[in-house]
């Protein structure tokens, strides 16, 4: 689907999208497309007696006259509370619901209303970007579509009277984007497509982009120590693998962020297997490693200035007879040892180890990781919030304002010695889960990673096991992947660590 950002003029055809504020009010535009039309839109919208340009609301007039086949009128709400994330859900909704009606061709009039902060040109910008997302499909193994099924949506232009500044705001959004698309599709495709080899090929293709990339494989992170890392994959018949991505954009010698993913490609649970019952969904347990790549995709597109690695522990969690075992000891790259209760409390074991590598070789001014990593983050925060755990009030707080610029909200979780009581085993350095009865099994996972977090690196773990994949649509999320985590890495390196 292409899309263009064009400069304002008024539609003769085909099917618009008009921005309503509070109180009904049409922008500039509106008001002239309603005259065109006869003033069709302002008794549509009276005779819609509860449509009154609530944020959300939306009312669809067809064939209003002028020509135009159909307007698509959309509720912004108050203007003093119109926000960029406003234009984003107008361009992403407006696509999903013609995306298959039919029609090939959408005009979307991106008008600030009056009494608004935004600049005109941001609006149109964000409402490309939502068109973009909303827009997404992954219809790679669908062979059967009905054509009425099937996409007809093949160009949406965005109009606005600041079409070359929004066009330049565009650019890197566009980059951005394709970061997130990487990453859901990386997510969605099934684990017999993308398993630790394959994903690490992917990555490999971000060398296009100007990212160095390197590839470690069992041999070499044998020789690294890293035993937790390892015996994970063991059971598997795919090599367990580290990738490790360099973007070096900023000044040479700033240290990096370093940003770090669970990979676990498919996670059957290894000897303390899951059950059956929707197990086919593990196959997005490596979406933290998918948002890491996906953001260094979009950090690399942009030409971000700033020095940025990623790092991605890759495995196959699976229970042949070479399979960890309930009870097993192992050590890790640090050097500390693990008793290993519970198989599935996988994602912290090789995250530590990557977590490790990460610091020892770059020494990272600041430090996330994020993981699917257990199912008690659900309980607590549901699907709307993922679980921030930090060392550093500073990182806690970047994080929190990029999750809430970028729409992927973030709720901190408490850290303390106390639960550290319930990782203490009796035969080695720790166990991987705690004990019977202790409960607060997201906050334990977290202190677990802390101790392989050195003293003054800044640190942040991010729990996405509720957010990395949606069982409901949204304007710019379809159901499936979401790509969680590209936008607020994104953002949280474009405000805090790139040179102005």
């Amino acid at each position: 689907m292409k899309i263009a950002i064009v400069e304002a003029k008024t539609p003769k055809k085909g099917s618009v999208v008009l921005s309503v504020a509070e109180g009904r009010q049409l922008g500039p535009l509106g008001q002239q497309i309603d005259k065109a039309v006869g003033g069709a839109l302002t008794r549509a919208m009276t005779a819609a007696a509860r449509f009154s340009g609530a944020k959300g609301q939306w009312l669809e007039v067809l064939a209003p006259g002028g020509g135009l086949k159909r307007v698509l009128l959309a509720g912004l709400g108050k203007p003093v509370d119109v926000k960029a994330t406003a234009f984003e859900a107008l361009g992403g909704e407006a696509v999903r619901r013609l995306m298959t009606s039919g029609e090939t061709e959408l005009a979307i009039v991106a008008e600030v209303p009056k009494g608004a902060v935004l600049p005109a040109a941001e609006a149109a910008a964000r409402a490309a970007l939502g068109a973009r997302l909303g827009g997404y499909r992954f219809d790679k193994y669908r062979t059967t579509l009905k054509d009425k099924e099937k996409p007809s949506l093949s160009s949406v232009a965005v109009l606005t009277g600041a079409a070359a500044a929004a066009r330049k705001l565009y650019q890197p959004l566009d980059k951005l984007a394709d970061g997130v698309v990487l990453t859901r599709n990386l997510v969605t495709e099934p684990a017999n497509v993308i398993y630790p080899e394959s994903l690490a090929a992917e990555c490999r293709k971000l060398a296009k982009l100007g990212v160095k990339v390197e590839v470690l494989g069992e041999r070499e992170m044998k020789k690294l120590g890293m035993g937790a890392l390892l015996g994970v994959g063991q059971g598997s018949e795919r090599e367990s693998q580290l990738v490790v991505m360099q973007w070096n954009g900023g000044k040479k010698g700033t240290k990096p962020v370093a940003l770090v993913g669970k990979g676990v490609c498919f996670d059957t649970g290894g000897i303390s297997i899951k059950p059956s019952a929707g197990m086919e969904e593990m196959k997005w347990d490596m979406g933290g490693a998918g948002a890491v790549i996906g953001a260094m995709a979009a950090i690399a597109g942009r030409k971000a200035k700033a020095n940025v690695v990623g790092v991605v522990a890759l495995v196959e969690n699976m229970p042949d007879g070479k399979a960890q075992r309930p009870g097993d000891v192992v050590k890790s790259m640090s050097g500390q040892t693990i008793e290993v209760l519970n198989t599935d409390a996988e994602g912290r074991l090789i995250l530590c180890d990557a977590m490790w590598y990460a610091q020892e070789r770059f020494k990272p001014q600041a430090m996330v990781d994020l993981a699917t990593l257990t199912g008690a983050i659900i309980i607590s925060l549901g699907h709307e919030h993922a679980g921030l755990f930090s060392n550093d009030d500073k990182l806690a707080e970047r994080l929190t304002a990029a999750g809430k610029a970028e729409d992927e909200l973030l709720w901190r979780m408490p850290l303390s010695d106390a639960y550290d009581e319930g990782l203490k085993s009796q035969i080695a350095d720790m166990q991987n889960i705690a004990g019977p009865g202790f409960g607060a099994g997201s906050i334990t996972a977290a202190q677990f990673l802390q101790r392989f977090v050195k003293d003054r690196t800044p640190w942040a773990h991010l729990d996405i096991a509720g957010t990395a994949w949606s069982k409901k649509d949204k304007a710019t999320v379809p159901k499936g992947a979401t790509g969680f985590g590209v936008r607020l890495l994104n953002r949280l390196i474009a405000d805090h660590y790139e040179e102005r």
